[in-house]
């Protein structure tokens, strides 16, 4: 009966209406169709697992399939080798896709729901960049063949953008201009439940603070010696005490990177890694103060020396409601995932495995409530948002209850689970860009909102300066 039903309601739609909904089917089960190319691609990104700027098969692979399907690729753009950007159309509107695919370092997990490092491997898709892009290279072949099919002019673009990890790929992406002719912009990402939500993240800056010292023995000669070790402990006291008197959604963290290899030699090197992050670049800023003049005075303190670099730095994701609720709207006529008895049992695993998760499972078939929301994460799609009118949406890629970074998130990122919830987070982009390329009043409506978001004055500023991309930042 509701199928019946289903057909009746279109047969009642006008008739452009109702070609449009019969294309829209068309292009989904397109979709559907290509479930095991797009598995495919997302199940060799996640084995290669190749940190930021170092995505040479990934960039190849994504870059290989979009040429098999017509589009006009441009490579190592923005000054980066891995970066491309592929076109397909002629005219406009232009919507730009977003696609990530660099892996994190210091994590590993094969893809299986108990704790399991591969041997040998020192990376991992522990926050599904491997997913994310695999679906908008499908999100984008889709929406190629549907302009194909309608003779609807504009031009899609797939953006290959590396390093979204602390490298900030897309902030030179936008500084070269590769944006500038952009009108929407599109992207996604793998999390634990299905939203389309108005989420904004923090502004961050990270930089590598290096301190230099003099080598002595270390019983026989200390007094000869200024360990640059101690600087990097000295440093870290200060900003662990600073913590109490920065803002409440502020963020500060590190690791050290190189601290000495022995203990009878006081190192003469040393070096920690550190993120700052605020809802508000300002606010980035002024921590970002105290950061370098805690660095002096742990220099200073200690009898070393100390310089800095800074790595990356992105501005927060500024949100255009008018397109964010069209996302959500299409989000919840895609619907969530469902899992199959094997899939529902690796999913039983990997949720024992928590410590009071926040949702339960069978949340992964739910789209959660629609609001505006403050993320804690930061993303350089932030620097896009700035540049063009941008929206996004997050799927159910893992187990309700999983945390990004995390060796649950990795595991479900290299097998179906994550696959289907990138099949719908597909789906849902191209059914987005249909929307944004046939619905002239909600294009002068997100543009609208992003001019008054930005104000007239705005200006554009790099949080990481006018340094070249750091290339080697992951060696």
């Amino acid at each position: 009966m509701k199928r019946f039903g289903i057909l009746f309601a279109l047969a009642a739609l006008p008739s452009a209406a109702f070609a449009q909904d019969a294309q829209e089917a068309k292009i989904l089960e397109g979709i559907d169709a290509r479930y095991d190319e797009t598995a495919s691609v997302a199940r060799q990104i996640w084995e290669w697992a190749e940190v930021g700027y170092q995505e040479e098969k990934a960039s190849a692979l994504l870059q290989q399939n979009l040429r098999a399907q017509g589009f006009k690729i441009t490579t190592g753009v923005a000054e980066i080798p891995t970066a491309f950007v592929a076109e397909y159309g002629k005219g406009g509107p232009v919507i730009a896709i977003l696609a990530e695919y660099d892996a994190l370092p210091g994590i590993n997990q094969d893809a299986v729901a108990t704790r399991s490092p591969i041997a040998g491997k020192t990376a991992a898709h522990a926050c599904g960049h491997n997913l994310f892009g695999a679906g908008s290279l499908e999100a984008a072949i889709a929406v190629k063949k549907w302009l194909d099919e309608t003779g609807t002019p504009g031009r899609v673009r797939l953006y290959g953008t590396p390093a979204e990890e602390g490298g900030s790929g897309k902030v030179y992406m936008v500084r070269a201009g590769l944006f500038d002719d952009v009108d929407f912009a599109l992207h996604w990402h793998g999390d634990d439940e299905n939203s389309a939500a108005a989420r904004t993240t923090l502004a961050n800056r990270s930089a590598k603070f290096r301190f230099r010292g003099v080598s002595a023995h270390a019983a026989g000669a200390p007094e000869k010696a200024r360990s640059a070790l101690d600087g990097v402990e000295a440093f870290n006291l200060m900003i662990n005490m600073m913590r109490e008197h920065v803002p409440q959604d502020a963020r500060i963290h590190y690791v050290i990177t190189e601290g000495g290899t022995a203990p009878n030699v006081v190192p003469d090197f040393a070096e920690v890694f550190y993120y700052v992050r605020h809802p508000d670049p300002d606010g980035v800023d002024a921590i970002w103060k105290r950061l370098e003049d805690a660095a002096r005075g742990a220099a200073l303190g200690t009898g070393t020396k100390v310089d800095w670099e800074v790595i990356h730095g992105n501005n927060p994701l500024l949100v255009n409601e008018p397109l964010a609720k069209m996302m959500d709207t299409k989000l919840r006529q895609v619907g969530g995932i469902s899992y199959t008895a094997e899939e529902q049992k690796f999913a039983e695993g990997i949720y024992a495995s928590f410590d009071s998760p926040k949702l339960k499972l069978g949340s992964e078939s739910e789209i959660q409530p629609y609001d505006v929301t403050l993320g804690y994460g930061s993303t350089d799609v932030g620097d896009v948002s700035y540049a063009t009118p941008t929206v996004g949406l997050s799927t159910a890629t893992w187990v309700p209850g999983t945390s990004a970074h995390s060796w649950q998130s990795s595991a479900a990122s290299g097998m179906s689970i994550g696959f289907k919830g990138t099949q719908a987070a597909a789906k849902t982009l191209t059914l987005a860009a249909i929307e944004l390329y046939t619905n002239p009043e909600l294009r002068k409506e997100a543009k609208a909102e992003f001019d008054k978001a930005r104000g007239p004055d705005y200006k554009y500023k790099s949080l990481l300066g006018d340094r070249d991309p750091p290339l080697d930042y992951r060696k």
